[in-house]
């Protein structure tokens, strides 16, 4: 009998106590701190801070080079725009942590599951909301 009342109460639930937030703060400050290390790493790829140079190949290599560097730096540029994207969306959530709005879907008013949280800790559809989304 308790364990339903249980499952009654916690189908009610309209909001993460603060100890899971205090838990999902956790793994967004540890994201964040991974993503702008990435970040990091790509925008001095992108200034090109630690460039070998190509200047005193032969000028055969050196377009093919050039035409490489170009290329990557496209690449790159589309990589610290996604990583900056990642970050922005991970301040966000710690903005809802904040204001105890974090892990609530944006269209169904659910609770998001806890382990969709911790893989995706920026989520704000539920499964259920998401795959309604793709599906229509």
């Amino acid at each position: 009998m308790k364990e339903q009342e249980k499952t009654q109460h916690t189908d009610k639930k309209n909001r993460y106590s603060d100890e899971e937030l205090e838990e999902f703060r956790n793994i967004i400050l540890k994201k964040l701190e991974n993503a702008r290390a990435d970040l990091k790493i790509l925008s001095e790829a992108l200034s090109n801070t630690h460039d070998n140079g190509t200047d005193d190949t032969s000028p055969t290599f050196k377009v093919l080079e050039e035409g490489y560097q170009v290329l990557s730096k496209e690449e790159n540029g589309k990589l610290a725009a996604r990583q900056e994207k990642f970050i922005y969306n991970l301040e966000n959530a710690l903005i809802r942590i904040e204001n105890k709005s974090y892990g609530i879907c944006r269209v169904t008013g659910k609770l998001i599951a806890k382990e969709r949280l911790r893989i995706v800790p920026h989520a704000t559809l539920s499964m259920e909301a998401k795959l309604n989304q793709t599906g229509s």
